[in-house]
């Protein structure tokens, strides 16, 4: 049975923590790419015209001059849509902010398939795989409002660059208002002995809802939450990997270069046992997001279906 959870927005999360942060981080200023209300920071925009600043459609320019701000002392905090903010500026991403090491901040919204009904042009399906090919960034992935609060404000506090991915339609709630994020270091959501789900972004609660199915048919199965796919928790996954004898991997992104290729390699390194991937195979097209989700196979029975079939492969 899935279960009901509580539906809210990442983006407009995203937006209001930004508000909420303005007094106790003066250095933060705010860029936007022609697309202020659709990534929430028109609110900052509003209240703060002074430490606001819009490039239009020229992302390269709008990473350039991020990249400008963050060597002046600045807390840039750059926003856009995933299949702009990281593909079109890449050399911009690679060159300034990575290789200077620049204390940046990339947040990105619409990622993946759940851009919905703006197309396939839209799908940011690439950004994790590209964005974890660079040395310096820090790379988090929510997975839902309460996590986002903390991952924003974690990235203002912390030197060096980060780019967070964030979702267009609103997504399920899987935490408690007393949650802490620690940046670096996995959540176990659910503890199983049969096999281990790794999840990040909205797959979090697709696993969740998985594992319950997995229950029913008598399969325990351990859900961990990687929120930061880098740097990730190794000790986490190799943990499972160990104990569980088993390893799934659930994510809203292409199937290379994302939280699936990270798990295999670390549990190819170190504690090689069955693994399966639930990903997206390609692009899509226009369609609500649930209705994509489905038909590109992120659906709670497609991971329980991964989860028997990798522990079958134990034997």
């Amino acid at each position: 049975m899935v279960a009901q959870r509580k539906m809210a927005s990442t983006r407009q999360t995203y937006g209001e923590t930004l508000l909420d942060m303005a007094d106790s981080f003066p250095d933060i200023v705010v860029l936007g790419g022609d697309l202020n209300v659709s990534v929430f920071t028109h609110l900052w925009r509003d209240k703060y015209p002074e430490r606001f600043f819009d490039f239009g459609p020229a992302e390269q320019n709008l990473v350039g001059v991020g990249a400008g701000l963050a060597a002046n002392g600045k807390i840039p905090f750059v926003s856009t849509f995933s299949v702009f903010g990281v593909g079109r500026p890449f050399d911009q991403l690679r060159v300034l902010v990575s290789q200077g090491n620049l204390n940046m901040k990339l947040v990105c919204t619409h990622a993946g398939i759940l851009t919905g009904e703006d197309g396939m042009s839209a799908h940011g399906i690439e950004d994790l795989s590209l964005i974890c090919s660079l040395p310096a960034f820090t790379v988090v992935s929510p997975a839902d409002s309460v996590e986002t609060v903390q991952a924003i404000k974690t990235a203002a506090s912390t030197e060096g660059p980060f780019y967070i991915r964030l979702s267009r339609a609103a997504t399920p709630v899987v935490h408690e208002e007393d949650y802490r994020f620690q940046l670096g270091k996995a959540e176990v959501m659910r503890e199983g002995s049969d096999v281990t789900i790794f999840a990040t972004g909205v797959m979090v609660s697709v696993s969740l809802d998985a594992a319950d199915m997995l229950a029913a048919q008598g399969v325990e199965a351990r859900v961990v939450n990687i929120h930061t796919l880098k740097p990730v928790d190794e000790e986490a996954i190799v943990a499972g990997a160990r104990e569980t004898g088993a390893v799934v991997s659930a994510e809203e992104h292409y199937f290379h270069g994302g939280l699936g290729s990270i798990v295999a390699q670390v549990v190819g390194q170190n504690q090689p046992v069955p693994v399966e991937m639930v990903a997206l195979q390609g692009y899509s097209e226009s369609a609500r997001a649930e209705e994509l989700m489905v038909k590109c196979g992120l659906t709670p029975e497609k991971v329980k279906d991964a989860a028997l079939k990798a522990v079958a492969r134990k034997k």
